[in-house]
């Protein structure tokens, strides 16, 4: 989603008051952003720490402030800066994790970023936006250019199957209709789950932004897990913390109690043996083929 990023932020970058820090990353995708901006365009070197302090600091004078880097060094390196700096006084810093799940495969597990929503949605006024596609990406941009608090945009990798007709972005929406299971799913991972969820007979539906109390489910969402049977959520994050967590406290406190429950989620950082997000997916249990074995079972 590189390329869908910075075609959005180019787009924006009209706006004199808009600076954009990079964690010494983006090459090879980002230098049309460095030569829209000119000096807004700012290499904080791989000092994540200092970077959103600087960007906290900026964003206090009134300035946009994105800031980009690796996943989990823009959000587990400067924590304690995110939590102090950024959150403590509601700042709007636009926080870019690329290679959202397990994204950054081969490079091993301090590259991975399964826990990164679960963490930063512990702290105040935090927003998560997650595209499902890289036809999202312009419209999360949007939507995290007009945050009036903290906000993180997870990229990963839109797949979606060939020939399927990507629905305008929403924080909700439902990609396959059908009258069995229902499956619920975060960010890109849902658009892996397209075929299989129509050869089972399932609807299925993609989540990109949390947390629920800002983007709850919708009601026709609500009425199915409802009357389904067996419901499966899936995401690439550890269990704890995540969006299966949030959705079950949500619909406790909706009066909804789905019959049967899975959840797919990532169950390590490390297999023994490192390979493509798509191994990864496979070992941790995430992939089509889990979701379909958790249908039929269901």
């Amino acid at each position: 989603m590189r390329k869908q990023l910075c075609d959005a932020l180019v787009a924006r970058a009209g706006k004199p008051d808009m600076v954009f820090l990079t964690g010494d990353l983006g090459f090879m995708a980002l230098e049309p952003l460095q030569a829209a901006m000119g000096e807004r365009f700012i290499n904080a070197g791989v000092a994540e720490q200092n970077l959103v302090s600087v960007a906290a600091g900026m964003s206090r004078l009134g300035l946009e402030v994105w800031t980009y880097s690796i996943a989990p060094f823009l959000y587990a390196r400067p924590f304690e800066q995110i939590r102090n700096d950024v959150c403590f006084h509601g700042l709007p810093v636009k926080l870019i994790g690329n290679g959202g799940g397990y994204g950054y495969g081969v490079m091993g597990s301090t590259h991975h970023a399964i826990e990164d929503y679960g963490v930063l949605l512990t702290l105040p006024g935090m927003h998560v936006i997650a595209p499902v596609f890289d036809e999202d990406v312009g419209s999360a941009v949007a939507r995290a250019g007009e945050a009036t608090g903290p906000c993180y945009l997870r990229l990963g990798r839109g797949e979606p199957p060939k020939g399927f007709l990507v629905p305008a972005y929403a924080p909700w929406r439902c990609l396959v209709e059908g009258e069995g299971a229902v499956v619920i799913a975060f960010g890109p991972l849902a658009g892996t789950y397209i075929e299989t969820a129509k050869a089972r007979g399932a609807s299925l539906w993609a989540v990109a932004e949390l947390p629920l109390d800002a983007s709850p489910p919708p009601a026709a969402l609500l009425a199915a897990i409802a009357q389904a049977k067996f419901i499966c959520i899936a995401e690439e994050h550890v269990r704890q913390g995540g969006l299966a967590s949030a959705l079950m406290l949500h619909l406790a406190l909706a009066g909804v109690a789905p019959r049967q429950i899975s959840h797919l989620y990532a169950r390590a950082h490390n297999f023994g043996r490192y390979g493509s997000q798509g191994y990864l997916r496979r070992q941790a249990g995430i992939d089509p083929a889990s979701l379909a074995a958790a249908l039929d079972q269901g």
